[in-house]
């Protein structure tokens, strides 16, 4: 039987535009696109956490996945209230859930963790060596993993702790918790900073819309040069040859879907046995 899931958007509207004119799909409509790739069949819903709205009818959902915003969970505002009432009925619900990046932001604030900017400059383009921890090496989510991966991210802020029901399944040397599990109320979620549902190709769309914050952050000499790594990762996503991820830095746990996408199809496998 055919899968049905819900994907919940934390993008404002002016923020699903600016991304759709950069990349042509806002944050819950490229997980739309992923999940069908790897679930043929799929049926998606979709609803927004920030808009103050209850839950939508969950009787028919099999699984729920929170796509990246650049909505600030260490910052109060009636978005993220509305993000954290939002996940803390979802945990109550006892629905299967995932997030990735401001997904596992939200799910950690609603669950009693506390989020905070990073201290270094973004990370953005990959997250380089994340590493297991010794829970996330047996952990389902994690499965098929080497102990040490790269993965795309473009985030600035960062869970800094986790409520009592998290545990840690990952992290790099500037991001304490690069994925996790948390247990709260009814419900079990999965989540990572980094972001498997997207393409290189994407990741470049995102390089782009923050090229001047990427300048401003001292991590690039001009906007040009954001634009020119932009264009070598699009020139990889098309076929480009290994001289060009060997140039980049990055090995098949990013170049080939399958492996980039490894948490999803978890995740997936795990709601269809639930």
């Amino acid at each position: 039987m055919a899968l049905t899931l819900l994907i919940v958007a934390s993008e404002t509207a002016e923020q699903q535009e600016d991304r759709r004119k950069s990349s042509g799909a806002a944050s819950h409509e490229t997980y739309a696109a992923t999940l069908r790739e790897l679930e043929p069949g799929v049926s998606i819903h979709n609803c927004s956490c920030i808009d103050g709205s209850d839950l939508p009818d969950l009787s028919i959902i099999d699984g729920v996945l929170y796509a990246g915003s650049p909505i600030a969970m260490h910052k109060e505002s009636t978005e993220t209230r509305a993000a954290a009432r939002f996940a803390t009925a979802l945990f109550d619900a006892g629905v299967p859930a995932f997030g990735s990046c401001a997904g596992l932001q939200i799910a950690a604030v609603a669950s009693g963790g506390t989020c905070r900017p990073r201290r270094q400059a973004m990370e953005a383009g990959f997250a380089r060596g994340i590493t297991a921890t010794e829970a996330g090496r047996t952990h389902p989510m994690l499965h098929g993993r080497p102990i040490v991966w790269d993965a795309p991210a473009m985030h600035s802020g960062i869970v800094e702790a986790l409520g009592p029901g998290g545990t840690v399944l990952a992290q790099t040397r500037s991001t304490p918790i690069e994925a996790a599990e948390i247990r709260f109320g009814n419900g079990v979620f999965w989540g990572v900073q980094y972001h498997p549902e997207l393409t290189i190709t994407e990741i470049a769309g995102a390089l782009r819309r923050q090229a001047q914050d990427l300048v401003e952050a001292g991590m690039s000499r001009s906007e040009q040069s954001v634009n020119d790594y932009a264009a070598a990762l699009e020139d990889l996503d098309e076929g480009g040859g290994p001289d060009t991820a060997w140039q980049i830095g990055i090995d098949e746990e990013v170049t080939i879907a399958t492996r980039r996408t490894t948490e999803l199809r978890n995740f997936l496998s795990r709601v269809k046995t639930a």
